[in-house]
């Protein structure tokens, strides 16, 4: 039965994946926007255009946790990330009919502001169904959306782009805004009915036999967490999540990590700088995100199978760093685009570094809301300022943004094992005091 249970769940899941990539959609069609006259339609000058870009984050970062601690006392989070999606996808269509530049930034605002609710949401709730040995591979598939939004945003940019420029009179990168934006909402509105709920909420396409299992899983898993922890308060998560030094160093290490990944919201522009038109530069994009994505399966069955968590971590950061030490070597054609291949296995490391803080925090469904909300806050704070790591006049050889990652890759990798040495010495009083006591073998951290 728990097999059946399973199964469904996941089909449940795999409709994240596609409400995934309409979020990386609707937050990154700017930079395809930017090759068919977004800047110069807006009257952008200078760095307009990355604080555009950065300001979108900013809107991010201050809705992440209180957002995450609602949707912990909320019974229905399907109908509310249902919803903001539905704004979210109204708000994009907004951007592509603003006619300024500061309509544009306060939009991308809210924008950021309302897409917030979505990450730390969608994590959560997959921790309220999964074991710690099944969120590795459930992490993997929702966060392939991340993927594959680059590579099908850039498919449908080109088709966008080249096929409406100049229809009912309407520049070509409104239409990105506005064929994008609707589509989110007809999305929005079928996951009203397609997403789980918590599995203490009833669920019409469970039985009571499978509804009854989903919450004595999960009741088990967190009682193994709590064994060496003091009871946590349902409202006392927050404040626990705040007190707690592991999470300010995991949301640091985050803030690396994305600040290494930031090449990923220039991918059009980097791929443009081989010299080809933009619908060329937009499909070279794809192939890249497509095998970043089947790496990441790979990769995060294999660290659910040996449960470890770091060296899945700083593998895909080090092939990473390849890739941008040889973008800097040469400005040769081939070889800057295989760099692109190499450079796309680093967004790996985010899908086990998100899953091994899932697993980190498991003394309660409160604390484990706030601690995902704050470090990915932490986390996406890096996003404002790494938005002006790739300025034009770098460009187009970018040596210094990519300098800037690969030291960014670096202090990341070494951050992760000061992480991983401090949980093994927590593995190792644990193991002491359940010697001492006579105790039977209890909860360990993932290493």
């Amino acid at each position: 039965m728990e097999k059946r249970l399973l199964r469904k769940l996941d089909l449940r899941v795999a409709f994240l994946v596609l409400i995934y990539i309409m979020n990386c959609m609707d937050r990154s069609n700017a930079a395809a926007a930017r090759l068919r006259g977004l800047e110069e339609d807006l009257g952008m000058t200078g760095n307009q255009f990355n604080t555009l870009i950065s300001t979108l984050y900013m809107g991010y970062v201050l809705m992440q946790a209180p957002s995450n601690l609602f949707l912990d006392r909320m019974k229905r989070p399907s109908i509310y990330l249902s919803s903001c999606m539905a704004l979210w996808g109204a708000i994009t269509i907004f951007i592509g009919a603003s006619r300024t530049y500061h309509a544009a930034l306060i939009l991308r605002f809210f924008l950021g502001f309302v897409e917030a609710a979505f990450f730390p949401g969608a994590v959560f709730l997959l921790s309220r169904w999964y074991k710690r040995n099944e969120l590795g591979l459930r992490t993997a598939l929702f966060n392939c959306g991340n993927s594959i939004s680059y590579a099908f945003s850039t498919l449908a940019a080109s088709g966008i782009l080249a096929g409406l420029d100049g229809t009912l009179g309407v520049p070509a990168w409104r239409w990105l805004f506005f064929v994008e934006g609707t589509l989110t909402i007809v999305v929005a509105v079928s996951a009203i009915w397609i997403l789980p709920d918590f599995p203490s909420t009833p669920n019409a396409w469970l039985t009571p036999d499978e509804q009854s299992l989903a919450k004595r899983r999960m009741e088990e898993e967190t009682a193994a967490g709590d064994r060496y922890q003091p009871p946590v308060e349902r409202f006392s998560g927050l404040v626990d999540a705040l007190v707690d030094r592991r999470v300010w160093w995991l949301g640091a290490t985050l803030s690396f990590m994305v600040a290494s990944l930031s090449c990923s919201n220039f991918f059009p522009t980097l791929s443009a700088t081989m010299g080809y038109n933009p619908t060329i530069s937009l499909l070279l994009c794809v192939p890249p995100w497509i095998l970043g994505t089947a790496t990441s399966f790979i990769v995060a069955w294999h660290s659910d199978a040996t449960g470890d968590r770091f060296w899945h971590i700083a593998g895909p950061l080090l092939v990473g760093a390849v890739g941008f030490i040889t973008a800097i070597s040469t400005m040769n054609t081939a070889i800057r685009y295989l760099s692109m291949f190499f450079m796309t296995q680093a967004p790996v490391a985010f899908v086990i570094f998100v899953t091994w803080v899932l697993n980190t925090f498991s003394q309660s469904q409160s604390k484990r809301a706030a601690a995902i909300a704050l470090i990915n806050s932490m986390g996406i704070c890096s996003n404002i300022g790494a938005s002006y790591f790739w300025p034009s006049s770098w460009g187009p050889s970018y040596v210094k943004s990519y300098l800037i990652c690969i030291l960014t890759s670096v202090i990341c990798i070494a951050m992760c094992w000061a992480f991983r040495q401090h949980l093994a010495r927590c593995n190792k009083i644990a193991e002491a005091e359940e010697r001492a006591l006579g105790l039977p073998k209890g909860f360990r951290y993932l290493l």
